[in-house]
C-alpha cells in the first residue's frame, strides 16, 4: 500500500499538474472503473476523498472515465457527490471530493435504521427526478456502488459513468452501457432483449425507475439480484404499492422515480417522516417566520436517537447555531443544541459549539442567558478549568446583580456547577462578595438560597476565612424572617459541622442556635433540636480527650502557692464551699496570732514584751476555728504601708487596697452584707467576742496593742495551718449584736477580714492597712458616726 502510494505521488510530481491533495488509505469499494482514497488537503488538512484512474491499467473504460469527470464538473444538485477539484494527464485522472463513504458498507453491516433508509432514499430519489426532469438526462448505473454517505451521514449519488443526455444521439450510455461493471444485475429487461439503444424507444426514465426499485430491494435485504426485481421481502409495508410499480416489466407502464416521490410526499406516506421533515426545515431555518420556526423546533425535539447523529452534528446544529445567534431562535433552539452536543467528542464541542458558547454568555439576552445557566450542567464537564475561570465566570457575575430576580436566582444556582472550575483565588475573593449581596436580597428565595448554596460549597472555601464566613451568613439567616431561610441555616450548620473548631461551635455557634428553640414555626423548634444535638455531640467527643483540669499539681516543683481545690465530700453538694480563699502556706498569712489573754502564741511569742496591755476583748481560740478567723484577728506589720509578695501571699487573688483596679466589682456583685442578721443577739460557742467603744481603728477585729511588730514574712510559720473550717461568720454576727448592745451606732459594719472590700476610696478604708502603734491599754477616739456619702451604709446594704 505504501509503495502504491509512493508510485501515485511520484506519477503526479513527474508528468501531471500539481495535485494540491495527499493520497491516504485505499477505501474498498464494489467493481468499478476508479480506485477510492482517503485523502487530505495540503493547505489545511482538512479530510477529503480521492478517485483515481489510472489511463495505462484500464485504457478501455477511458471514455467511461472521461464523462464521470465532465458530469461531476457540471452538474451541481446538493444530492450529487460535492467535487474539490480534478486532475486529467495522459496518465492518470483524479477527482478531488468531500470525504465519503460506500453506502455498501453501511448495507453490509446492516447499520440503517428504517428511519434513516427512508430519509436516503428520499435523497437519491429527489437527486434521480433532478437528472430525469430538469436535466433530461438518464443515469443508467444507479445501484448502491453508486452511493456515497457524506461525514454528515447524507446520503450522495455517483456513478456518472454513463450518464447521458438524450437529446444527445452520440450520448456515451448507447455505446458504453454494456461496460460498466457489474452491469448485467441491474439492466433492465427490455435493455437485455433489445440493447441499450432501446433506451430510444421508451420513456427515458424507465431505465432510472427499474434501478431504483433494485436501489430499494438491496438496501433491504443486503443484494439484489435480476430474478428478485418486485419481491417485496423485508422492505416496510407502507412502499409495496409503489415500489411494485417501479419494478414493472413494462417500461411504459412503470411508475417514474418523480411520481414515486410525490407518492410518498403525501400526508401519511411513506416518507412523510419527522426526519424527511427536519432535512427540509432545517435548511431554511433562518428565513422561516417565528411560528413556523416554533412548529419545526418542536417537531426537532421530539426525534428519537434512532436519527443519525452525523447529520445532527453536521447540517442540524450549525444551523441552529446560527438560528440561536442571529436568527433568533432563542431559548428553545439552544436546548436543541445541548441536547446534540452531548453526543459530540471534546473535539468536535471544542472546534463547533466552544465559540458560539462564549459569545453567547456576552449577549445581553435575559432569555438567553437564563438558558445558558439551565443548560450549563450540561456542558460544564467539556469546559476547561481556564476556560470557566478567565472566560465565562467574569460574564456571569453580571447576573448578581441583574434587576430581574429570575436572572440573579439562576445564576446563584449556577455557581454549584462551576466552582469545581474555578480558582482558589476567584472563590474566596470576587464569588464571596457576590454572594454576600444576595445574602440580603430583597428576594427571600434568593436569600434562603444563598444559604443553601454556602452550605453546598463549604468544602470548597478557604480554610482561613471558612468559619469566620459560614458563621456570620448562617447566624444572620437563623434571624431572618422568612421561615424557609432560618430552616436552611439551620440545615446549613447541620451539614457543615465539621468545618468549625471546637471552640466556635461552643462559644459562637450554639448560642446563635438557642433562640430557634422557641422560634413561632415548629418546623424551625424541630430542626433546631436536630442541630442543636449534631453540636452537642461534637464538644462531647471533643471534651472526652481533654484533661480533667489545666492548673498546675498541687506539689507543683515551682513551689508557687496553690488555691485549694474542693475535696470530694465537700463538692458532692452545691453547697459545698468551692475553693478556699486561702492557700494553705501559714507564711502566707501576716502577723501574729493572738491568744485569749492577748499575747502571741507560737514560736513568736518570746519576741513580744512581756509586760503588753491588750485593748482586744478576749477570744476564745479553739479547733474549730475557721481559717478565715484565723486570718482576721492576724496584725499587720509594724511599717506601713501594707506590701505582699504575690509568690507568698497569693497576691494573684487579694490586692492591694491603694491598687486603682476594679476589683470590687466582683465582690460587690454579691450585694451588701452589713445589715445581716444584726439584731441576732445569740452568741455561738465557737467564738465569743467584744467589742468596746473606745476601738482605736475600723478593723473588724481588734489587733493587740504592740508598739512593734516583726513583718509577717520572720514570725510565720513554715508549717502549713489549716483545719479546714468554714469562715467564722458567727463571731462576725456576734460581734454585730455586741456593739449594737455597747451602744455603738452608727459605726463602720465591717465583715471579718479577708471578707470585706479589697478596695475602697474612704478614708476609714485607708486605716485598715495602716500599722498600728503601740497605746495605752484605753485609748480615746472618736468615732466617726456620720454616714459616708461615697459608699452609703459602706456599700454593704442588705441582701
Amino acid at each position: 500500500m505504501d509503495f502504491l502510494k509512493s508510485a501515485v505521488a511520484s506519477a503526479m510530481a513527474a508528468k501531471g499538474p500539481p495535485f494540491p491533495y495527499n493520497f491516504g488509505d485505499k477505501v474498498d469499494l464494489d467493481p468499478s472503473i476508479w480506485t477510492l482514497y482517503n485523502g487530505t488537503r495540503r493547505e489545511d488538512g482538512s479530510d477529503c476523498s480521492i478517485f483515481s484512474f489510472e489511463i495505462a491499467a484500464n485504457r478501455s473504460a477511458l471514455p467511461l472515465a472521461r464523462n464521470a469527470l465532465k458530469k461531476l464538473r457540471t452538474l451541481r444538485h446538493p444530492g450529487v457527490i460535492k467535487v474539490l477539484d480534478t486532475v486529467e494527464s495522459d496518465t492518470y485522472i483524479y477527482i478531488a471530493t468531500e470525504r465519503l463513504i460506500p453506502l455498501r458498507w453501511h448495507v453490509k453491516r446492516k447499520s440503517l435504521s428504517p428511519e434513516t433508509a427512508k430519509w436516503g432514499l428520499y435523497s437519491i430519489a429527489r437527486t434521480v427526478k433532478f437528472i430525469n426532469d430538469e436535466a433530461s438526462s438518464v443515469h443508467g448505473n444507479l445501484k448502491v456502488a453508486s452511493v456515497y454517505t457524506t461525514e454528515s451521514g447524507e446520503w450522495k449519488l455517483g456513478g456518472f459513468e454513463v450518464l447521458s443526455n438524450v437529446k444527445d444521439d452520440e450520448a456515451v450510455i448507447y455505446t458504453y452501457g454494456s461496460l460498466v461493471p457489474d452491469s448485467g444485475r441491474y439492466t433492465p429487461p427490455e435493455l437485455a432483449k433489445s440493447g441499450w439503444d432501446a433506451i430510444k424507444r421508451s420513456p427515458h426514465s424507465a431505465v432510472d425507475a427499474y434501478d431504483f426499485s433494485a436501489l430499494i430491494f438491496e438496501i433491504f435485504n443486503g443484494s439484489f439480484t435480476s430474478d428478485q426485481a418486485g419481491q417485496t421481502k423485508n422492505i416496510p409495508p407502507s412502499l409495496h404499492p409503489s415500489y411494485k410499480r417501479l419494478a414493472n416489466p413494462n417500461p411504459k407502464a412503470r411508475l417514474t422515480v418523480a411520481h414515486f416521490l410525490e407518492q410518498g410526499r403525501r400526508n401519511g406516506s411513506f416518507f412523510d417522516t419527522p426526519l424527511i421533515k427536519l432535512t427540509e426545515g432545517v435548511e431554511n431555518l433562518g428565513v422561516k417566520t417565528e411560528e413556523e420556526r416554533e412548529v419545526f423546533l418542536d417537531d426537532l425535539d421530539q426525534l428519537t436517537d434512532d436519527f443519525p447523529e452525523d447529520f445532527f452534528k453536521m447540517k442540524v446544529l450549525p444551523e441552529l447555531l446560527k438560528s440561536v445567534e442571529f436568527g433568533g431562535g432563542g431559548p428553545k433552539a439552544f436546548g436543541l443544541v445541548m441536547k446534540i452536543a452531548t453526543k459530540l467528542s471534546n473535539e468536535d464541542f471544542d472546534a463547533k459549539v466552544l465559540p458560539v458558547l462564549l459569545r453567547l454568555f456576552g449577549n445581553p439576552d435575559r432569555a438567553i442567558r437564563v438558558c445558558l445557566l439551565d443548560n450549563l450542567p450540561l456542558m460544564i464537564d467539556r469546559l476547561s478549568q481556564k476556560t470557566v475561570n478567565d472566560k465565562i465566570f467574569p460574564q456571569i457575575v453580571t447576573g448578581f446583580t441583574d434587576v430581574a430576580p429570575v436572572v440573579r436566582e439562576q445564576t446563584l444556582k449556577s455557581v454549584l456547577t462551576i466552582i469545581t472550575k474555578l480558582s482558589d483565588r476567584t472563590i474566596n475573593g470576587e464569588l464571596l462578595k457576590y454572594l454576600a449581596k444576595t445574602a440580603n436580597d430583597e428576594q427571600p428565595g434568593i436569600r434562603t438560597n444563598t444559604t443553601i448554596c454556602l452550605g453546598k460549597i463549604a468544602k470548597h472555601l478557604g480554610t482561613s476565612s471558612r468559619s469566620k464566613v459560614l458563621i456570620a451568613a448562617f447566624s444572620r439567616s437563623l434571624r431572618d424572617p422568612f421561615v424557609h431561610a432560618r430552616n436552611a441555616a439551620l440545615l446549613a450548620l447541620s451539614v457543615t459541622s465539621e468545618h468549625f473548631s471546637d471552640e466556635d461551635c461552643a462559644s459562637r455557634i450554639l448560642p446563635a442556635i438557642c433562640p430557634s428553640l422557641i422560634d413561632k414555626e415548629k418546623l424551625i423548634r424541630d430542626q433546631a433540636v436536630k442541630t442543636l444535638d449534631v453540636y452537642v455531640q461534637k464538644i462531647k467527643k471533643a471534651v472526652e480527650s481533654m484533661p480533667e483540669t489545666a492548673l498546675p499539681p498541687e506539689n507543683s516543683a515551682s513551689g508557687n502557692p496553690r488555691m485549694g481545690t474542693p475535696q470530694p465530700e465537700a463538692s458532692a453538694g452545691w453547697a459545698g464551699w468551692a475553693i478556699s480563699s486561702f492557700t494553705n502556706k501559714l507564711s502566707a498569712a501576716a502577723g501574729d496570732i493572738t491568744s485569749s489573754n492577748g499575747a502571741p502564741s507560737g514560736p513568736a511569742a518570746s519576741s513580744a514584751p512581756p509586760s503588753r496591755p491588750s485593748t482586744a476583748a478576749p477570744i476564745t481560740s479553739t479547733s474549730s476555728a475557721s481559717p478565715l478567723h484565723r486570718q482576721a484577728v492576724k496584725s499587720p506589720p509594724p511599717s506601713a504601708p501594707l506590701t505582699r509578695n504575690p509568690s507568698t501571699t497569693g497576691e494573684s487573688f487579694f490586692t492591694d487596697p491603694d491598687d486603682n483596679n476594679d476589683d470590687d466589682a466582683d465582690f460587690d456583685a454579691w450585694g451588701d452584707m452589713g445589715d445581716m442578721d444584726d439584731d441576732d443577739t445569740s452568741t455561738p460557742n465557737k467564738m465569743t467576742a467584744s467589742v468596746t467603744s473606745n476601738q482605736s481603728n475600723d478593723t473588724p477585729f481588734a489587733e493587740p496593742s504592740s508598739s512593734k511588730r516583726k513583718p509577717a514574712a520572720t514570725t510565720a510559720s513554715s508549717k502549713p495551718f489549716d483545719d479546714g473550717s468554714e469562715p467564722d461568720f458567727a463571731g462576725w454576727l456576734a460581734q454585730q449584736a455586741e456593739k449594737k448592745k455597747g451602744g455603738v451606732l452608727g459605726g463602720n459594719k465591717t465583715l471579718p477580714k479577708g471578707l470585706s472590700k479589697t478596695t475602697t476610696t474612704t478614708t476609714a478604708a485607708k486605716k485598715t492597712v495602716a500599722p498600728v502603734k503601740s497605746k495605752p491599754v484605753v485609748v480615746k477616739k472618736k468615732i466617726d458616726t456620720k454616714p459616708k456619702d461615697e459608699e452609703g451604709d459602706d456599700g454593704w446594704g442588705g441582701w
